[in-house]
This record gives structure tokens, sequence and C-alpha cells, in this order.
């Protein structure tokens, strides 16, 4: 009799689509499905702290070079041996959000937040196993592959949601939320620092730190997951221009477009500029300053990447937020121009001068954090917000190339500069000059956009339809 029971309930079900329906309510909501819609009256300002919470996690990446040292001692590797695990992370961060921003699109931002928590976080665990049993190669595997994939799917997340809910100011809201990556550094930094003195510099002491900081990741990012919500229309509240209106683009068209490559090549110049210095900032002022009276201690070093962190995560909100007021391509003028005078500077006279020399890299340190900031607008501006998390997440492939290029350049020079008897700042001269260079060359490219030519807009029905069909029901 049981059993007939169930079969008639499981019929009813079946044929009655409003039940089924009803009973799958609940689990729409769940971790890996699209993030419910926001309720009438939810504030938009609850947003950008979901955001945070993902990118205040994945910005640990900023702080990689706290390991090398250890990490050089402990398994015997040479400065661009240990850079390894990270230049691999930002390849595979460019690489994801590439491949996988049209599933961010279609999926949601919540689905993307889970599928980061459990790359990234496990990313963490395998590098831990790594550190342990001395095999660097699962370091790489795990920090570099698997938390990769989770540092480009949670970096994209948030974006596009962002901007249709801030259509008026995109530049100040993606802002907000790629500050937190910016910004990861300043605490993973000096927390980073205080578990290796804690737990040793060893390897076990390694493996310890990484597991601490797996586990305590996936707390802190699930509470971005479960505060993530979509805006319910074009316009998500009154007095504000549709997210929808003007030109819109899709992702497929974008790419064929000349101003995606000039983008792309800006995007790539910038951000090659200041990873050279983050990748490698605790050493690079240890060698600066190795032959004068005050050298740098290891804790002034760890002090100073985590200044460089705050720069980076200033320049993600005050830069990007100049922008919404001078236009994206006078500010990244600025963010060019200014950047390779900067570099000009430290090379000239940074090694006479700590000063002068810390504040030409927090300079250009705000410069590449607001250039990420900035970049999603950027696009916004030019392509629309039809498909913009897509079109962000191919741009990105940018990031990968100089992920490798920035460190390789900095650490391989460095690397025979040293080998040739030289030390001090004579190690960075050269890298310095041809970073000046990739400055001048990404200053032309930004100043050959232009907008994008009729033939690749979307028509605006198709386009009502194709969003209609997006939103969530």
């Amino acid at each position: 009799m049981t059993v007939q029971r169930i079969l008639d309930t499981a019929h009813r079900i079946r044929s009655n689509g409003r039940v089924l329906n009803r009973l799958a309510g609940p689990y729409r909501s769940g971790l890996m499905s699209s993030p419910p819609v926001a309720p009438p009256g939810w504030s938009r300002w609850l947003v950008p702290p979901a955001a945070l919470s993902v990118h205040l996690s994945i910005g640990q990446a900023y702080a990689w070079s706290v390991f090398k040292p250890p990490l050089e001692s402990a398994l015997n590797l040479s400065g661009t041996q240990s850079a390894l695990p990270f230049q691999l992370a930002i390849v595979m961060l460019g690489l994801s959000a590439a491949f996988g921003g049209t599933l961010v699109e279609r999926n949601g931002p919540r689905w993307a937040m889970t599928v980061a928590l459990i790359c990234f976080s496990s990313g963490f665990l395998i590098s831990a196993l790594g550190a342990e049993t001395k095999q660097f190669w699962l370091i790489v595997l795990g920090y570099g592959f698997v938390g990769g994939i989770g540092l480009g799917i949670g970096y994209i997340s948030p974006v596009s949601t962002l901007i249709k809910w801030f259509p008026d100011r995109p530049g100040m809201a993606t802002g907000i939320a790629i500050m937190g990556f910016g910004g990861g550094a300043l605490i993973a930094s000096p927390w980073s620092a205080q578990m290796l003195s804690s737990f040793g510099s060893d390897n076990d002491g390694i493996a310890l730190a990484f597991l601490v900081h797996g586990l305590s990741y996936a707390v802190f990012m699930t509470l971005g997951v479960l505060l993530i919500r979509v805006p319910r229309g074009e316009k998500p509240v009154a007095d504000v221009p549709s997210a929808f209106e003007g030109v819109q683009v899709s992702a497929n068209s974008a790419i064929r477009t000349p101003q995606f490559w000039c983008l792309w090549v800006v995007l790539c110049m910038n951000v090659t500029a200041g990873i050279g210095i983050l990748e490698k900032a605790a050493p690079m002022i240890t060698d600066f300053f190795a032959d004068s009276s005050t050298p740098v201690t290891v804790s002034a070093a760890a002090g100073f990447v985590a200044l460089l962190s705050a720069a980076n995560m200033a320049g993600r909100i005050g830069w990007s937020s100049t922008s919404d007021l001078i236009g994206r391509k006078n500010i990244y003028r600025v963010y060019l121009g200014v950047g390779a005078l900067m570099y000009l500077l430290i090379t000239l006279f940074g090694d006479s001068s700590k000063p002068l020399f810390i504040l030409c890299a927090l300079v250009i340190l705000s410069f590449y954090g607001g250039g990420f900031a900035t970049v999603p607008a950027y696009l916004k501006d030019l392509f629309g917000t039809y498909q913009v998390g897509a079109i962000h997440g191919r741009l990105l492939t940018a990031w990968s190339l100089a992920g490798v290029l920035g460190p390789l350049i900095v650490n391989w020079i460095a690397d025979h500069q040293k080998d040739a008897g030289k030390h001090g700042s004579d190690l960075y001269t050269l890298s310095f000059g041809i970073m000046i260079g990739l400055l001048v060359i990404g200053f032309v490219a930004n100043e050959l956009v232009r907008p994008v030519d009729a033939r690749h807009h979307i028509p605006a029905p198709r386009e009502a339809v194709d969003v209609e069909r997006q939103q969530p029901a």
C-alpha cells in the first residue's frame, strides 16, 4: 500500500509542473544554482560586500612573494622556479575567465562564486600536501592550476552583476569589488608572515600555513555565495539609466573588433609593468638596499608588500571612480604615461632614496590596480552590458600573458645578472627599462581606441528578447 502511494504521488508530480516547481523551489536558491532575484526594496549596496568577500580571499595571490624565500630555502629552488605557482595561477586565471565567462553569464554569480570557492580552497590543500611531502610539482598543480581556476572564475563572478546594479556609476561599482582583489594581500601578507614565523619556514611550517589558508578562505568566501543577488529588471533603482541603454555588442562580435584588441594590449602592458614589481616585491626591496647602511629586514620587506597591496587596493576604487568623471581613455593615459615616468625615476634614483623608491612603487601599483578596476567600465562604454562579463573574461587572457611575462622578465634577468656578478639595484636596471618600453606601447594602443562600428551592434528588439530569456524566473 505504501509503495502504491509513492507511485501515485510520483505520477501526480510528473503530470503537474506547478507542483514540481513548488517542491523544487527551496533548492533553486542552493549554492550551485542561479542566485535568487533581489526582492523589492533590496539595497544594491549589499551586492558589493558579497563581491568583496570573494575578491578579498582570492586577492591572496598578490602575497605570494612572502612564500618565495621560504620555498626557495626549504625546497632548494631558484627565484624563477619559486615564481612558477604564481605564474601558472595567473595563466589559469585568464584562461578560466575567458572560457568560463559565458558560463558565468548563463548560470549566474552564485554558481561562479561556488566554483571559485571549491577550486581556490582545494588549491591550497593540494599545495599543503606538496609542501609536506617536498613535492614542488604538487604546489604548482594545486596553487597554480586548480587555485588559478578559482582565481579566474571568482574574479569575474560579480562584475556583470555589479555593472547591472550600478549603470550610473560602473567605474565606482567595479572598483569597490575589484578593490578587494588588490587588498587581499594587505591581509594575507602579514598574516602569512606571522604564520611562517609561528609554524616555521621549513616545509612543515609552509604546509601548515597553506592548510590554514585553504580552510579560512573557504569559510569567508561562503559569505559572498550566500549574499549575492541579481537585479529584478533593467532599472534596479529609480532615477538611473537602464542597464541596457546605448550600444550593445555580443561577446563573439566584440573579439572581432580592433577596440577589443587595443584594450587587450593596454591591459597586458599595464599588468606586466605592475606585476613585475609585485611578484618580487619582498626580495626586490631587500636587494635594492642590501649595501646601504640600513638594509631592509624580512619583516620590513613583508610590510612593503602590504603597502603595495594598500596602494593596489586604493587605486582600484580611487582611480576607477575618477574615471567616471574624466573618462576611461583619459585615466589610462595617466596609468601608462605617468607609470613610465615612475619606472624611470626608480631606475635613475631609486637606490639612493628609500622614500623615492617606495613612493614610485606605490604609484605604479595604484595604476596597476586602477587599470584592472577601470577596464570593465571601459568595456561597458564600448560594448554595452549585454555580455560584458563574457567579454571581460576574454580580455583577461591579457592577464595570463602578463602573469608570465612580468615575473619572467624580472626574475630571469635578475638571476642572470646575479650569475654575472652584479648585485643590488643593478639586478633590475635592464628589466625596468623593458617595462618603460611596454608602457609606451600600451599608451599608443589606448590612443587608437575608437567607438565600435555600427555593424557590430545588436539590434534592440533581438537584444531585448535575449535579455528577457536570461532573466531568472
